[in-house]
C-alpha cells in the first residue's frame, strides 16, 4: 500500500507528518510526501518519507514538505493532471492537513475517487464542526505573548495600542488573545462594532484615571492603522499600531497541538488504511470523532456574545 501526504503550514503539522509516517512504518505502508501542497500534486514533486526522514519535527512549526496556494487545481486541467499523477504513480490514498481550502479541494479528489482522509490544521479554527483545529492553541499563544510584551509598554507610556492579528473571514484568534490578555476590546468579523461608542468609552476611561487601553483588531474586521487614526481624531489620545502578522503562524508547536497532531495522524493513517475515505477527524471531548468532508468544509458558526459579553465585564 502507498499512502501520500499533502499539506498546509501551520504549528503541529510536521508532528502529524510524523505521526502518520511511523504509524505507516507498522503496517509497512510506503508513505509519499506531497511538495508544496497541491501544485506537487499536478507537477508530481514527491518525495519517499521513512522512520528516519521524520526525526526531530516533533517541535518544528511549519511543514517540511512547504506549501503553496494554487489557482490551478480549481481547473479541470488541473485536477485531472492531479488524479493522473496519483495512479501513474500508484498512490492508493491521500491524507490531507489543512484548512477550508485544501479540504474542499480534498473532496474534489474523494467525489473523483480517490481515498481521501483529512485532518483540520488552520489558525483561524473555522472547520465546521470542530471543535479545535491543529494549529490554532500554538498562534493564540504566541499572540498572547507578543500582546503581553506589547501590554508593559502600553501601560508604561500610558498609550492606547491597536494590534492586529490574523483572521481573514474568523475572528477566532482576536477573541481568544483579548479575554487572555485582558484586552479592552476585539473588532471581529462575525460582529458589527460601533466606534463611536468605543472611542466615548476611552474618553471617559481617560478621565476616570485609565491611561492604557490596548484594542484586538482581527484582519478580517478592519486594518489596524485606520482604526487608530479614527481613534485618534476622535479622543485627541495617542495611539499606537502593532501587526503581528506571520508570527501566529509559526513557532513551537504547544502540547495540546503536539497531542492531538499524535492522535489524529495516527487515527487518519488507520482509517485510510481500513478503506475509509471522504471524512475529516478531530477530537472532541478527548476522544477521536470523523465527519464527511462535505460536512467539515460549510461555513462554520460561532457563538461570539458570550465570550464578547466577558471581556467588557472584565475590563
Amino acid at each position: 500500500m502507498k499512502i501520500g501526504i499533502l499539506t498546509r503550514d501551520c504549528a503541529g503539522v510536521n508532528a502529524a507528518i510524523r505521526s502518520i509516517v511511523r504509524t505507516a512504518v507498522k503496517y509497512n505502508i510506503e508513505i509519499i510526501g506531497v511538495k508544496r501542497g497541491y501544485s506537487g500534486l499536478i507537477d508530481a514533486d514527491f518525495v519517499k518519507l521513512d522512520h528516519r526522514s521524520v526525526s526531530g519535527i516533533i517541535n518544528k512549526g511549519g511543514t517540511i514538505l512547504k506549501t503553496s496556494r494554487c489557482k490551478r487545481f480549481y481547473t479541470k486541467e488541473g485536477q485531472e493532471k492531479a488524479i493522473k499523477n496519483i495512479h501513474e504513480h500508484a498512490i492508493d490514498g491521500l491524507i490531507v492537513i489543512g484548512g477550508n481550502g485544501s479540504l474542499t479541494a480534498a473532496k474534489i479528489l474523494a467525489d473523483n475517487n480517490i481515498k481521501v482522509i483529512g485532518i483540520p490544521a488552520t489558525i483561524d479554527n473555522d472547520v465546521n464542526k470542530v471543535e479545535l483545529t491543529l494549529g490554532a492553541d500554538t498562534a493564540v499563544n504566541v499572540a498572547l505573548d507578543a500582546l503581553d510584551k506589547i501590554r508593559d509598554t502600553a501601560t508604561s507610556l500610558e498609550r492606547i495600542f491597536i494590534v492586529e492579528v490574523m483572521g481573514r473571514q474568523c475572528g477566532y484568534i482576536a477573541l481568544q488573545v483579548a479575554l487572555a490578555g485582558g484586552c479592552e476590546e476585539a473588532l471581529i468579523p462575525e460582529r458589527d462594532v460601533d466606534i463611536d461608542s468605543m472611542c466615548n468609552e476611552i474618553i471617559k476611561g481617560n478621565e476616570m484615571g485609565k491611561k492604557s487601553w490596548i484594542v484586538i483588531v482581527a484582519e478580517g474586521k478592519a486594518k489596524a492603522h485606520d482604526i487608530a487614526e479614527v481613534i485618534t481624531k476622535n479622543t485627541n489620545l495617542e495611539t499606537r499600531v502593532a501587526v503581528l502578522g506571520h508570527i501566529q503562524r509559526g513557532g513551537r508547536p504547544t502540547a495540546i497541538d503536539r497531542l492531538m497532531a499524535a492522535r489524529l495522524g495516527n487515527c487518519a493513517l488507520e482509517m485510510i488504511k481500513d478503506g475509509f475515505s471522504s471524512k475529516c477527524v478531530f477530537i472532541k471531548n478527548d476522544i477521536i470523532e470523523s465527519i464527511d468532508l462535505s460536512e467539515a468544509i460549510q461555513k462554520k458558526t460561532i457563538e461570539v456574545e458570550k465570550k464578547y459579553s466577558l471581556i467588557k465585564v472584565l475590563t
